[in-house]
């Protein structure tokens, strides 16, 4: 039962960044219906920048700051370089833009770092609630995760750009009707999502090894989270988040850890067949 505890809020923990990491894919989604497959890359560059700045002297936490600025910014060059002129062709169109940015980062950060494990050799250290041993980076990590998750919120619905990023979800062409530059909010949704991937990158460094592949790992649990908290719902991503965190801690107490992936993934298909919209729906 201690075991099980233990498990229980270490999955919590780390579920919550998941939750990040899938925040912005399902942001991308529900402005722009488009599925981002440069997602994983923008998660690994996001560990690769806390890292370089780690190694540069300077204190994780502070360098997150840094790369989640970067993040938007490369975000939206993403989207003017790749995206623009497809935004309204065929889904198939945009998926495959997106593929390619991920080739192209993935190929350049091969060639850069190569595929050797790296680790942000970082240690705020742990503290005990009875039989619980907390690590201190994770807990931080959850902590940060959920401010992040309030600041989206706030600029979403207490902002000006954010009630136009809504307006355009909503209905892209009476949005323009009102004088919304749909292109710019368009550019700025997705480097949103680019931010919160790159932050949950981030994040994730300070307390697991990574390559620049570790991407695509995130990737595909950022997609089960999507599906279970409702594609176009950021919030909803968290709490999805939290569900897998759940899973990933539970599920290694009766079983092999080999057995997490499948189940994972088994969820998915169950929740695509029953519940298309996710457990949260899909709010706007």
């Amino acid at each position: 039962m201690d075991f099980l505890l233990a498990s229980l809020v270490d999955g919590l923990l780390i579920g919550s960044v998941y939750g990040l990491a899938a925040m912005g894919l399902t942001l991308i989604w529900g402005v722009m219906r488009v599925t981002n497959l440069a997602h994983g890359a923008l998660i690994a560059l996001g560990m690769f920048g806390v890292y370089g700045l780690f190694n540069g002297g300077l204190n994780p936490y502070v360098g997150l700051f840094l790369v989640a600025g970067c993040g938007l910014l490369v975000g939206m060059g993403i989207y003017y370089i790749a995206l623009h002129r497809v935004i309204n062709a065929p889904q198939l169109s945009t998926l495959l833009a997106t593929f390619a940015v991920n080739m192209i980062i993935i190929g350049v950060g091969t060639t850069l770092f190569s595929t050797s494990p790296r680790n942000v050799d970082f240690n705020l250290g742990s503290f005990s609630l009875g039989p619980i041993t907390v690590q201190n980076t994770r807990l931080v990590a959850a902590l940060a995760s959920c401010a992040i998750t309030g600041l989206l919120y706030l600029f979403l619905y207490r902002t000006r750009p954010g009630k136009y990023i809504r307006a355009v979800s909503s209905n892209r062409a009476a949005a323009e009707l009102m004088g919304i530059n749909s292109t710019s909010i368009l550019a700025l949704s997705f480097g949103l999502g680019a931010l919160l991937a790159a932050s949950a990158g981030g994040l994730i460094a300070t307390f697991f090894p990574f390559t620049i592949l570790s991407g695509e790992t995130y990737q595909l649990k950022s997609f089960v989270i999507g599906v279970m908290g409702g594609l176009g719902n950021p919030l909803g991503a968290l709490a999805g988040g939290l569900i897998l965190g759940l899973l990933e801690g539970v599920i290694p107490v009766f079983m092999p850890t080999t057995w997490v992936p499948v189940l994972e993934f088994l969820l998915f298909v169950i929740i695509l067949l029953v519940r298309p919209s996710g457990i949260l729906g899909a709010k706007r």
